[in-house]
């Protein structure tokens, strides 16, 4: 009894000796041997830091570099951090803010969820590197401030604003349905490319998980930096833009108010798309003199952040009689040899309508060339009056609307570019709507003016120059798009971009029409377009404006036998189409398939470049 007790006892002290030597050794070990747990021991806190990609760069469709990334600096604060006796006029000055900034920046509504004591937030944004450089050396003056870099927008060439867009923080209900993506103080695309490429450009924020002491200060990676991930940055896009053939766009277009857009017929790449009046791009990056120019440009009369392109909706005037002559010739309501006699005027009943003095159009081609209203009144009511053996007007002008649908008119075509309007085509309902039946009702005089491109119907600037690639591709188009590529292979473009969309007109009866087009340009109403060497098809038009001086308008592809632009050009209260609007697109053309104005057409240059009709300096 006594020896298996005695047995025990030795047990129980081997026991306990051989866990005190245990504890002995690991303390050892701890204290001794591996220095991060005598770190880790110092530390009271871990904590996580947002390690922002580089966003997407942007390029033109020659590699040309239309933006990129400049370092910022945000200065962020852990309230809790703070010591209240540090030399605010020393931090104040290093910065450029007064002690009221400091105070307002420092002192949050805690009751708002975004802020926390213990949790750092920004106290002052976008930084500049000059700023920085001089505040980093005293940073150690001020604990509980620390500085995070980003990148922000910059924009080596000062044009293309509308289409390029701008990137802004994104903004509390942007938090609350895509929280998982964005925290405060995020930039995200708010208009143009850098919205609609927003997922594609952003990239993916990385991480750093850190040790901090008890007095927030950070001691050292937190399990040496296993949780940690790194950025992955957007990725960059080529664009199908030429971004001279823009500039020089923009350049003729100063001081003027209206919109360009040119195409590349067979692919749907647009070439340029412009808005005027328009702004430098670099004036909304963002940095602390942002807001001074987003008030000025917001308050300017002639609104530069309103699109022209894709959104003002314009009468296309005479560029529009193509269209009525490709449905009428589709239809068999006119062939090409088919003469309406023209006495200077349209008349119906009492009702007259004027046209100009031109020779007589002996067909549709001629029609064309000298933009004979009443040629095109008569197709238009042929349309109208002749789609049923009863006469019924409403199935006429439905059967006219459902072709120009397919003209992609009526409904945005769908360019991947953010705000685009889809115009207005007057349909039966409507006009019922405008006329009821018990007041009388409407017939094809009362909308007569739709056949010459007035009254009710409105494109968009890009339409216009859609129509002119439908002419050029001889019946169909591809939605004009923006994108041509990315810097990840394996990302194609949208299929709907490569799918050509036919009009429902044959292609037979597109040659009359590009006869008559071609006509203009030789010996039509466009001949100030006409270009050495190159054979143009256009169409221009004058836009009826009450309010004021009328509107110039014009449409164009080149070279007429195998086109490589298709271009439409609109200038507001410019007058007749071949004043303004033709010109400046005939040297748009030139430029880009030749690269330079000839010797003989540089006084055209000269008066569009010096010639200013916005009645601003």
């Amino acid at each position: 009894m006594s020896t298996t007790f005695s047995n025990r006892q030795q047990s129980i002290r081997l026991l306990f000796i051989l866990t005190a030597g245990i504890l002995i050794y690991q303390a050892f070990n701890l204290q001794i041997l591996n220095e991060s747990y005598a770190r880790d021991a110092d530390a009271t806190a871990s904590d996580n830091y947002t390690v922002y990609p580089s966003r997407g760069l942007i390029f033109d469709r020659n590699k040309t570099l239309l933006i990129n990334n400049n370092p910022v600096y945000d200065i962020l604060v852990t309230f809790k951090q703070v010591d209240p006796n540090m030399d605010k006029d020393k931090f104040c000055s290093l910065l450029g803010i007064t002690e009221a900034d400091f105070n307002k920046r420092l002192n949050k509504d805690w009751s708002d969820i975004r802020y926390r004591r213990d949790k750092p937030f920004i106290f002052l944004s976008t930084v500049s590197a000059e700023t920085y450089a001089s505040f980093q050396e005293s940073l150690y003056e001020f604990p509980g401030f620390f500085v995070q870099t980003r990148n922000v927008r910059a924009y080596p060439k000062p044009n293309a604003a509308h289409v390029l867009g701008f990137i802004r923080e994104v903004d509390q209900s942007e938090l609350d349905n895509m929280g998982e993506l964005y925290a405060p103080g995020d930039y995200i695309g708010a208009s143009g490319l850098e919205k609609e490429y927003e997922a594609e450009l952003r990239g993916k924020k990385g991480a750093r998980y850190v040790l901090k002491d008890n007095l927030g200060r950070v001691v050292g990676s937190y399990k040496d930096g296993q949780l940690d991930s790194s950025p992955k940055s957007g990725l960059d896009m080529t664009t199908s833009l030429d971004i001279e053939l823009q500039a020089y766009a923009e350049l003729l277009m100063n001081g003027k108010i209206g919109a360009v857009v040119a195409i590349e017929p067979k692919t749907g790449e647009v070439l340029s798309m412009v808005s005027m009046p328009t702004y430098d791009p670099n004036e909304l990056t963002i940095n602390r003199s942002r807001g001074d120019a987003v008030r000025r440009l917001s308050a300017d009369s002639l609104k530069p952040f309103f699109n022209r392109a894709v959104m003002a909706k314009y009468p296309p005037g005479s560029i529009f009689k193509p269209v009525i002559g490709l449905v009428g010739l589709q239809k068999g309501y006119l062939y090409p040899n088919t003469y309406h006699f023209c006495p200077g005027f349209y008349s119906y009943n009492s009702f007259t309508w004027g046209c100009r003095n031109h020779p007589a159009p002996i067909g549709v081609s001629t029609a064309v060339q000298f933009s004979c209203n009443t040629y095109f009144f008569q197709t238009f009511r042929d349309i109208i009056d002749k789609e049923e053996s009863f006469y019924k007007p409403e199935v006429g002008l439905d059967t006219l609307v459902s072709y120009l649908h397919r003209f992609g008119l009526g409904h945005e075509l769908g360019i991947d570019f953010p705000g685009e309007q889809e115009g207005n085509i007057p349909t039966s309902t409507y006009y019922n709507r405008l006329y009821p039946k018990d007041q009388g009702g409407w017939k094809s005089p009362t909308i007569l003016s739709l056949g010459i491109g007035q009254g009710e119907i409105q494109l968009t600037t890009l339409q216009m120059a859609n129509l002119a690639v439908i002419v050029a591709n001889k019946g169909y188009y591809r939605i004009p798009h923006l994108i041509k590529s990315f810097s990840d292979p394996e990302i194609s473009i949208p299929e709907q971009f490569l799918e050509n969309n036919y009009v429902g007109v044959k292609q037979q009866f597109f040659s009359p029409i590009i006869e008559g087009m071609v006509a203009v340009i030789n010996a039509g109403t466009g001949r100030i377009a006409g270009l050495p060497n190159i054979q143009v098809a256009g169409k221009t038009g004058t836009v009826q404006n009450p309010q004021g001086e009328d509107h110039s308008t014009f449409i164009a592809f080149a070279p007429a036998d195998d086109p490589k632009i298709a271009i439409a050009v609109y200038v507001e209260n410019a007058g007749g189409g071949g004043r303004f609007a033709a010109p400046i697109a005939s040297l748009l053309i030139e430029k880009y398939l030749t690269g330079e104005i000839s010797e003989g057409r540089k006084w055209i240059e000269k008066r569009m470049l010096e010639t200013n009709l916005t009645g601003k300096p």
